[in-house]
């Protein structure tokens, strides 16, 4: 969270409880990757508050680069490939499947890109404005291209994928990324980061929903399995 060392230990804390939460509600394995997200910001918030902390502390150098380094990594390489993972794994419309792993493909592509840049080019972070604002290229057109090929793997499986409330998700994080280019734009990979943490309560109900559901139907199976074995 771009806000301040005390906002991003917040939302830590906050997005663990949430994690913990939505890990509690999972029923089977397919679940695992989606319900996993609040904790995966919860971790990239805390990496981000102790990156407000060691900025312009020499003392602290090694703590910094490490911070910067896996909030940076797990923004641009683990991002664009967990959420296609995660929605594929639910999906059980064979075409819809699909076309969710040309998306997953082309988020891996994207994920391995940043990953090259990122072990060929130093990653920097400064404090500008009262926000972070680290090294990235979606100044030039090859960051144009990229930043394409990140919506596309990071939004676009939301809105293929049948899974209930995941249009929803996706509606949030299509408008939140609009929100911050237009507001944040030097800073955005850390304000997008800070919305996208804020969709972690959604990806709670959507695991608590199908909770519910699976429940609802086992239940309705037991009855019947009764009903049947009554005199």
């Amino acid at each position: 969270m771009c806000f301040s060392a005390e906002a991003s230990f917040t939302a830590g804390v906050l997005l663990t409880f949430v994690g913990a939460e939505t890990l509690r509600k999972v029923h089977k394995p397919s679940q695992y990757v989606l319900a996993s997200i609040p904790i995966f910001f919860a971790f990239q918030q805390y990496m981000e508050g102790i990156l407000w902390l060691t900025i312009g502390h020499e003392g602290y150098l090694w703590l910094k680069t490490v911070s910067s380094y896996t909030f940076i990594a797990m923004a641009q390489v683990v991002w664009p490939i967990m959420i296609p993972v995660s929605v594929l794994l639910l999906e059980e419309n064979k075409k819809r499947k699909m076309i969710l792993t040309a998306l997953l493909t082309v988020g891996m592509v994207i994920g391995l890109y940043y990953l090259y840049q990122i072990a060929r080019n130093p990653v920097h972070a400064q404090i500008i404005e009262k926000h972070i604002v680290y090294r990235d290229t979606s100044q030039d057109i090859s960051g144009m291209l990229t930043i394409f090929m990140y919506l596309s793997a990071t939004i676009a499986p939301l809105f293929i994928s049948t899974v209930k409330r995941a249009h929803v998700l996706g509606t949030i994080m299509g408008i939140s990324f609009i929100v911050s280019a237009i507001f944040y734009l030097q800073c955005l990979t850390s304000v997008w980061c800070f919305f996208a943490a804020v969709m972690s309560f959604m990806v709670f109900y959507m695991v608590r929903d199908a909770h519910k559901t699976y429940h609802f139907n086992l239940n309705l199976v037991r009855s019947k399995i009764d009903t049947v074995e009554e005199p």
